[in-house]
C-alpha cells in the first residue's frame, strides 16, 4: 500500500532532512574508522558514527559519503537504527527520524527511510516500510511492509490537532 500526502504539519520546510549545504558550518564527522577514496570521491565511516552540521545530527554504524564537483551529492547511512535529528525550526519542532537506512541525493532533493522507518515532530509520527521525503516539493510518500505475519505492514500517521489545547493559550474575553 502506497500512501502519498503533502504533510507540511509533520515535516519541516524544504531544508529540513538534510545536512544544509548552503551553509557555511561545516559538517563533522567522528567515527571508528574512516577510509577515503579521493579518485572515485567516496569517504566510508565506521563504528559509532556521528555526523553533525551545527545541531543536526546523523549517528550510524556506517556512513559514506559521496562527493562530485559540486561538494557532498549523496549520503547512505545504515544503523540499528541510523538516527537523525534536527533542531527545531520555523515554528516546528525538533525532528528526530530512525530507519535501518538513510539515504540523502542532493540531485533528487530527498531522503528516503528505509527499513522500520519513524519519523517525529510535534507529537505527529509517521511510520512504514519506506518514507520518502521530496524537500523541493514537502511530499512525504510512505509504503507498508508486505504482511509477513510480524504486523499489518501498513503505513501508521498520527497527526495532532492544529489547535491543540494543550499547545495553546486561552485569551478570557
Amino acid at each position: 500500500m502506497i500512501l502519498a500526502v503533502t504533510c507540511v504539519a509533520l515535516m519541516a520546510p524544504t531544508s529540513a532532512l538534510a545536512f544544509n549545504l548552503e551553509s557555511d558550518e561545516p559538517i563533522r564527522v567522528n567515527a571508528d574508522s574512516a577510509r577515503l577514496d579521493d579518485g572515485q570521491g567516496i569517504a566510508t565511516y565506521t563504528g559509532a558514527v556521528e555526523m553533525t552540521q551545527g545541531q543536526t545530527n546523523l549517528t550510524a554504524d556506517k556512513v559514506v559519503l559521496y562527493r562530485d564537483e559540486t561538494g557532498v551529492s549523496r549520503i547512505e547511512a545504515t544503523g540499528r537504527p541510523a538516527h537523525y535529528r534536527q533542531p527545531a525550526m520555523e515554528g516546528q519542532g525538533e525532528t528526530d527520524a530512525r530507519a535501518l537506512s538513510i539515504t540523502w541525493s542532493a540531485a533528487e532533493n530527498r531522503v528516503t527511510f528505509e527499513r522500520e522507518a519513524v519519523i517525529e515532530q510535534d507529537g505527529n509520527l509517521f511510520r512504514g516500510d519506506i518514507i520518502h521525503y521530496d524537500s523541493a516539493n514537502r511530499i512525504v510518500t510512505a509504503e507498508g511492509a508486505p504482511d509477513q505475519g510480524e504486523g499489518s505492514g501498513r503505513v501508521e500517521m498520527v497527526i495532532q490537532p492544529r489547535n491543540n489545547p494543550d499547545n495553546s493559550t486561552s485569551n478570557p474575553d
